[in-house]
């Protein structure tokens, strides 16, 4: 995954650092992510998140906001209103590379901020919360001990995931004040509310008010027992798939250009240096390869033998289509079994040249088919392409990028 780092003005001039994270192959879109509050663009969920849909052609912008992680300025004198501002910044970042974003990710008040910002974002098609507070304020819960200090003082130092942080007075006042009511009621883009019933920091009743409070098209996806901070890799994972293949209904995926063959290229990635797990990308489809569990991997997706026996049994199944559309026979409906006697993990561990391959394919055949006609399209899955290609030798060639 190509990472590029850079900075952009924020709301006050301060430079904010920047982690563009984008695809290895087409670039379909653009999201925005909006982190979680005293939290940073590289918390374990922004990045988790961010890979797995760059892996899916969407890529990813997060940054830090005003004050936190590396970007520039002083924590003490943002509110929920500079974060705000400070997203539109980073959307005027995007737009001026000629990738304004269709899609905002909001974790925790950064899903507050962003319900907030999009009405003005005319680029932005769907909207996603992650654990977010239906009253921004309600992140001051977190140092209600320091508020009465804070008002008599203008500002206190709190400790918050076991760092200090300032707040400010104007911080605790803005956010005190902000509501998303109106908010809600002018969003023009789609909103998926994502959030863990047993999320102890910001409960699940802020995910009803947001839900209830919007209008259509919305949707709403439990993160069961994820924490607020999503720290778990799998709930991270999961999240991102949700939201890949939910925001593909009202974002604008761009048709990649591809030169070659007329699949153009597929490619495969790591998703999991630690297990098996495989990002699989061509143009703007998307799957997930994996091993099962009993050899060391999450059982996410289909093995390698698995992606074989799918290409042959597909490819069988649309042969026998389209002869019998071509014939005008009353076929109704192709389904085909595919079963392979080898396992993957067992032919990498052992080298045996004098193995043989052996696909047992069970086609079964829907519709008023006369027997010749079913003998003839028995025939015909002989002739599908990839049978053809695997009962020949290949060849493959391989070479260093």
């Amino acid at each position: 995954m190509p990472t590029e780092r850079f900075t952009f003005p924020g709301h006050a001039g301060h430079d904010l650092a920047a982690r563009l994270d984008m695809p290895d192959g087409p670039h379909l879109a653009t999201a925005l992510f909006a982190h979680c509050f005293t939290c940073s663009k590289d918390i374990t969920a922004a990045r988790r998140i961010a890979a797995r849909l760059a892996a899916m052609g969407i890529a990813v912008l997060r940054f830090d906001f005003t004050g936190l992680g590396h970007s520039q300025g002083e924590f003490a004198n943002t509110s929920f209103t500079t974060n705000v501002q400070d997203l539109h910044a980073a959307h005027q970042a995007l737009s001026d590379r000629g990738m304004p974003p269709g899609l905002l990710i909001g974790h925790s008040l950064g899903g507050a901020a962003v319900l907030r910002a999009a009405p003005d974002m005319d680029s932005v098609k769907a909207v996603v919360t992650i654990g977010a507070p239906a009253d921004p304020g309600h992140v001051t819960h977190n140092f209600a001990d320091a508020i009465p200090a804070i008002q008599r003082d203008g500002q206190a130092e709190v400790t918050l995931g076991g760092r200090p942080f300032t707040i400010g007075k104007d911080f605790v006042d803005d956010v005190s004040e902000a509501n998303l009511s109106a908010a809600l009621k002018s969003l023009k883009a789609a909103l998926l509310v994502m959030h863990a019933p047993r999320d102890a920091t910001v409960g699940i009743e802020n995910a009803s008010q947001i839900f209830l409070g919007a209008r259509h098209p919305k949707s709403f996806v439990t993160l069961d027992d994820a924490d607020h901070l999503v720290s778990k890799p799998a709930d991270a994972e999961y999240a991102a798939d949700t939201i890949a293949t939910w925001a593909r209904r009202y974002i604008d995926l761009q048709e990649p250009e591809v030169d070659g063959p007329p699949e153009g290229i597929l490619r495969v990635s790591e998703a999991d240096p630690k297990g098996f797990l495989q990002d699989i990308q061509s143009g703007p489809h998307h799957i997930l390869a994996d091993e099962p569990k009993a050899f060391g991997g999450t059982n996410r997706g289909l093995t390698p033998y698995g992606l074989v026996s799918a290409g042959l049994g597909a490819c069988t199944a649309m042969t026998i289509r389209m002869y019998a559309r071509r014939k005008k026979w009353p076929l109704t409906h192709v389904s085909v079994d595919i079963s392979h006697n080898k396992a993957h993990a067992v032919d990498a561990d052992t080298a045996r040249p004098d193995k043989i391959d052996h696909f047992s394919r069970s086609i079964t055949l829907t519709g008023d088919l006369d027997q010749d006609q079913r003998q003839r399209l028995l025939e015909i899955a002989d002739k599908c392409p990839v049978h053809r290609t695997l009962e020949r030798t290949s060849e493959v060639q391989t070479t260093l990028a």
